[in-house]
């Protein structure tokens, strides 16, 4: 479950995330406006993921195995599709919401008021942060995903589930970090942050994860005892 080399994106990500740590400790950036950009990153990462599968139900594989239960059924990659986009926004949501709320940074004005606020929230460093997060997937896409053909031999299924991982980890520790915020303990808090989330970036192997996690599924399914027939 580990990682042995760095690939090129692995050296972009530690660069990337060195910018807001540089930001903040020599800039003086606000900590606030660094973990608003990180929250946005979770945005970021979910419009490149759908990306990638409207690539894949384009060019590659119009339809794929869709699993459930132990079960296996041949639907649409747009139906993959609209399932992360449901699923994944409504993650979305309620983590930017508890954000919002825990971080203080946001004043009420609705469910979805808040979201009109980050612009003005993010300034101009913010929002050059945010670009080049931005470029940063952009090439990470290219490299990790197209240049190497990943895209045509990994499944819609599996390419639905890469980014929950990744996103899980870093939002639990963002949202901690706004409880720091509050304290105004955030320029320790976003080195301790950018430290975790380079190392679990470097790693750790979130396909290792995600195929140990879908063995074991599939040896929960056929281990489950099946009832009396009736």
């Amino acid at each position: 479950m580990f990682k042995r080399t760095l690939t090129i994106s692995d050296l972009m990500l530690i660069l990337v995330n060195i910018i807001p740590l540089y930001g903040v400790w020599i800039l003086n950036w606000d900590p606030k406006l660094i973990f608003l950009v990180y929250c946005m990153e979770t945005v970021i990462i979910g419009l490149t993921n759908v990306l990638k599968m409207a690539v894949v139900t384009l060019f590659v594989r119009p339809k794929d195995n869709w699993e459930s239960n132990g079960n296996s059924s041949l639907v649409s990659g747009w139906y993959f599709i609209l399932f992360f986009v449901i699923h994944y926004g409504i993650f979305v949501f309620v983590q930017t919401q508890i954000f919002f709320q825990v971080s203080g940074m946001t004043h009420s004005a609705g469910i979805f008021g808040t979201y009109d606020q980050v612009p003005a929230l993010l300034g101009a460093d913010g929002k050059l942060l945010l670009l080049i997060f931005i470029l940063y997937y952009i090439l990470q896409t290219f490299f990790s995903f197209f240049a190497n053909n990943k895209y045509r031999i990994i499944s819609l299924n599996r390419l639905m589930f890469e980014p929950y991982i990744r996103i899980f980890i870093q939002q639990i520790v963002v949202i901690v970090g706004s409880i720091f915020l509050g304290f105004g303990a955030g320029r320790f808090f976003i080195l301790v942050f950018v430290l975790v989330k380079i190392c679990f970036e470097l790693f750790i192997n979130h396909a290792a994860i995600l195929q140990i996690a879908k063995e074991k599924k599939k040896t929960n399914n056929v281990a489950r005892p099946k009832g009396p027939d009736i």
